[in-house]
């Protein structure tokens, strides 16, 4: 990460109003394209030739393993086969994209596979000894977004037994090296159990897929190596700590704020928490920043929603002398602006490190925070959101709002056992969760409200200005229509990378030959920065080879037209996305362009599925090389929709010119 020293009184405005700028006339030429991970060393030719049979062998028995289990319907041994593939991956990549950084790690991969064969022999036995181990544990898991194998480790108490009690649980999530390979990862893990281990506590080391400070991918990660964690070891629900240091108090920043529902405390060491003020990003000379460009900075900036760390002991801590001692300056300033003080321990002339006494400190501190859970009913919740991708805490859920990234809120106060009281601002539907209905008097926005049956669930609707009770008829009816944005179904386009999915590949001829070349491009582009960034091989798929089951379970990422792709012709004729394009001509949004050098980007729900599943078509995640070299430009770039003109060749920061961009409304319209 790139720190600097920010001029406070300009940088919060900025960070919190995001004005838009006009184009600027000078400015720097981008930076030249990065590989991440970079370029490797040369190792010895015999090395390779002996890693490369044993990654094979390794493979080998994976897949007989597999075969073997599932005859014998094995379930148990067979979900626990990640915990082998782990350490045949990370050797694996490793060789075939020259991804080792020191000679040294030839001896490092020679002692994961022996450990991969240890385990695998062990699996065949019906045993699994890693699941009563103490200390630090290498573990793995299938990724539910792309069918990828992600490691993550545990360090495990030395009183702990299966048997025991729950435990609190802290996520810790680490700070940026581009050499953090899973090599690397799990060779870092075995030596160390990290720089806090609290007493009786479970840590959670998660990967984190690499080096993108828990974003897309990154945040999905996070949450299924915690699921995978509560899987296997009795956890405290209401004793869980979120933290690191750097990217990873970025990551902290963010996951804090954005799930304030989940976490008993929360530690952000340095870092950034947002995006215009950490890059300089409108500052003179800087490329311009479109508008929705900006808008969407809001999808991960903690400062714009600094008030749902009301929810969330935090403990910020900062070297006295570290730049990025900047993210607590502005959330200290974020936070007081929404009546709250944020705690901060800071480091007596320090640097980007910990201070050992504040070390100890914030040690002592996190644990006085966790001695008892949070409550599971708090007498007072309060939620601030942007869009839909976020939409939950505590007892508060939103399902739609009158205008996505606009600010949104919700506070909820019980003044005594038998009165609720909640507050909004811009929320169209919602529900609260309650332990009971029965006697009690509600009022939304000074509205008396009656509210019914609870179970299994209920929604406040906002109709006409009034609030109204609804049951679950009204979600069979308006829902499954997917003509309303909704959790999971709400844009841009890079959510759609947050769900499982599938690229679509054309098999047909195109309308046009350059566009046709363009989306295979783009195509190619999306896969390697998906290897790159977030340590996972796409699912491909021909577009004659697409499923009942694909459209049911996924999101389609459609690659091509109307012509080489048959989804998307099948999209097109059921005459529901509002996109009409042939050979001569393309028509989106009134306009018309010429079909010959111009293609569109866009998500959709998809009018071929009865679940709620997205089109997306020609683009991956949106962000491109430039944000290669820092964390905190890995945001979205694109909004719901765009036209690329072709004329002007892909690039850093774009896949074309962009000659129209925007939002669907709340109806999709």
């Amino acid at each position: 990460m790139r720190p600097f020293l920010p001029t406070f009184a300009r940088a919060l405005a900025l960070s919190l109003a995001l004005a838009t700028i006009a184009p600027l006339t000078a400015q720097t030429p981008p930076p030249p394209a990065k590989r991440l991970p970079p370029a490797g060393v040369a190792i010895p030719d015999a090395a390779r030739t002996e890693l490369t049979a044993g990654a094979a062998a390794l493979a080998a028995e994976i897949a007989s393993l597999r075969t073997d289990l599932a005859a014998a319907k094995k379930t148990t041994l067979l979900s626990l086969l990640p915990d082998v593939e782990i350490f045949h991956k990370a050797v694996d990549w490793a060789l075939r994209y020259d991804e080792f950084f020191d000679v040294k790690q030839v001896e490092t991969a020679r002692h994961l596979l022996t450990v991969g064969r240890e385990r695998a022999a062990t699996l065949r036995e019906g045993k699994a000894p890693w699941l009563e181990a103490t200390g630090q544990v290498i573990r793995g898991y299938r990724s539910k977004l792309d069918d990828s194998v992600q490691p993550y480790a545990v360090v495990v108490p030395p009183d702990w037994k299966k048997s025991g009690p729950a435990r609190r649980l802290d996520v810790v999530l680490a700070g940026r090296n581009e050499k953090r390979t899973e090599l690397a990862f799990i060779a870092e893990r075995e030596k160390s159990p990290g720089d806090i281990v609290p007493e009786g506590a479970i840590v959670l080391h998660a990967y984190g897929r690499f080096c993108n400070a828990t974003k897309f991918a990154g945040e999905v990660d996070v949450m299924e190596a915690m699921q995978a964690v509560r899987r296997f070891y009795k956890i405290d629900a209401g004793r869980i700590v979120v933290r690191g240091f750097s990217m990873g108090g970025a990551s902290t920043w963010h996951l804090a704020a954005h799930f304030p529902g989940l976490w008993a405390a929360a530690s952000p060491g340095a870092g950034f928490a947002e995006t215009a003020i950490y890059n300089k990003a409108l500052d003179p000379g800087k490329p311009e920043r479109t508008w929705w460009e900006q808008k969407l900075w809001r999808w991960y900036d903690a400062t714009t929603i600094a008030g749902n760390l009301f929810n969330v002991p935090t403990v910020a801590y900062s070297g006295e002398i570290d730049p990025q001692k900047q993210s607590a300056d502005l959330m200290e300033q974020a936070m007081a602006a929404e009546g709250l003080k944020l705690e901060r321990i800071i480091g007596p002339q320090t640097g980007h490190k910990y201070h050992p006494d504040s070390k100890a400190q914030l040690t002592a501190r996190l644990a006085e925070l966790t001695a008892t859970p949070r409550p599971l009913w708090p007498a007072e919740s309060r939620f601030t959101t942007y869009t839909l991708r976020y939409s939950t805490s505590d007892r508060i859920k939103i399902m739609e709002l009158e205008k996505s990234w606009e600010r949104a809120d919700v506070t909820v106060k019980f003044p005594a056992p038998d009165r609720l009281v909640v507050t909004t601002r811009n929320v169209a539907v919602m529900s609260i969760m309650l332990d009971k209905s029965e006697g009690l008097t509600t009022t939304v926005d000074g509205q008396p409200v009656t509210i019914g049956s609870i179970n299994p669930y209920y929604w406040l609707v906002k109709e006409d200005g009034r609030w109204t009770y609804k049951d679950n008829h009204y979600t069979d009816v308006r829902w499954r229509q997917q003509t309303r944005k909704m959790p999971g179904m709400s844009g841009p386009i890079d959510d759609a990378f947050m769900e499982p999915f599938v690229f679509v590949r054309p098999t047909g001829k195109p309308l046009n030959a350059k566009v046709g070349a363009w989306a295979a491009a783009e195509l190619a582009h999306a896969t390697k920065l998906w290897r790159d960034l977030f340590r996972g091989e796409l699912v491909v798929k021909d577009d004659t080879a697409i499923t009942e089951d694909d459209l049911a379970n996924k999101h389609l990422i459609l690659w091509g037209d109307a012509s080489s792709n048959a989804v998307i012709a099948k999209v097109l004729a059921s005459g529901k996305v509002p996109l009409a394009w042939d050979a001569k001509q393309l028509s989106f949004h009134g306009k018309n362009y010429d079909a010959a050098h111009h293609a569109p980007v866009l998500v959709f729900p998809n009018p071929l599925s009865t679940q709620q599943r997205y089109i997306v078509l020609n683009s991956g995640i949106d962000f491109r090389d430039e944000a290669y070299g820092t964390n905190a430009l890995q945001t979205p770039k694109l909004p719901d929709y765009a036209i690329i003109d072709l004329r002007e060749p892909a690039g850093p920061r774009w896949p074309g010119k962009i000659a129209d961009a925007g939002f669907f409304d709340e109806a999709w319209k």
